[in-house]
């Protein structure tokens, strides 16, 4: 049992993944279920795993998690830039799996009012709907989702706080702006939610991660063949698993000390403070 509960440290847990069908969010939610911890699996459509190719509808993701890992799953459906629908997620989360002692807000996306990426998506381009929605979907969800279950953490004294960055957020760039400069708040918005939690024993990180072969990463972009080798060189994109594997050191034991920081997990292609 010793043995059992060391390889499972997150058993007795409850975890929220934002934005947990398809890609790193799956990723984060199956890495958390392998620790032990049951989890929630939010998405902002029942069919959005399809969306990629990655899954097929929200539910039966959380049902692949669950019966994957021995754990119990809840899928919870919600737009997380309202304030109402992120109440219910909680609510039915509490309700289902009991209080969220880990969330992983892990939702955001460079994607345009209508869907897709901004087009245009430079600094002085961008449609006004465009720049609303880039910041609602990343800022706004950021700062509202962890308000929301940062307020019962305060009450328990106790729980994780892990947010999805970029390190698009540590350099000034013409394409994807907006998006940089909503995930540069985020960032920071992280920072200030730390230091504030500080004396509730409630630690905040931030997981930065550079470019990732996520089913949208893949299928927006024209990609380097030459950077997806996965042994030989830390100049590639990354695995989904090297991105998820992060989550651990930030929700588990290793990370009870850890708060306020900011973890670039992009091969060492940013090397500068930030």
């Amino acid at each position: 049992m010793a043995s059992h509960d060391a390889a499972r440290p997150l058993t007795g847990k409850v975890a929220l993944v934002t934005g947990a069908g398809r890609g790193l969010g799956r990723a984060f939610a199956e890495r958390l279920a392998n620790l032990g911890a049951d989890v929630a699996i939010h998405g902002m459509r029942e069919d959005g795993p399809a969306e990629y190719g990655e899954g097929t509808t929200l539910t039966a993701v959380a049902e692949a998690v669950a019966a994957d890992h021995g754990v119990r799953t809840v899928r919870v459906l919600g737009d997380l830039t309202k304030g109402d629908d992120i109440e219910h997620i909680i609510e039915t989360t509490s309700r289902s799996l009991g209080a969220i002692d880990i969330l992983v807000h892990n939702a955001g996306g460079d994607i345009a009012a209508a869907g897709g990426k901004p087009d245009p998506n430079d600094a002085v381009g961008i449609r006004e709907q465009d720049v609303r929605a880039v910041l609602d979907r990343n800022l706004l969800s950021t700062i509202l989702t962890c308000q929301a279950v940062a307020r019962g953490m305060m009450e328990r004294r106790t729980g994780r706080i892990v947010t999805i960055g970029s390190v698009a957020a540590f350099k000034g760039r013409t394409q994807g702006s907006i998006y940089a400069v909503a995930k540069a708040g985020v960032t920071h918005y992280t920072r200030c939610l730390a230091d504030q939690l500080r004396p509730y024993d409630i630690t905040v990180n931030c997981i930065a991660p550079g470019d990732t072969r996520t089913g949208r990463f893949m299928g927006t972009r024209a990609v380097d063949q030459a950077r997806m080798v996965e042994t030989g060189t830390l100049d590639r994109i990354a695995t989904i698993d090297e991105v998820a594997r992060v989550v651990e050191v930030f929700a588990g034991p290793l990370g009870a000390f850890v708060s306020g920081q900011v973890l670039r997990v992009d091969g060492g292609g940013q090397c500068w403070p930030g």
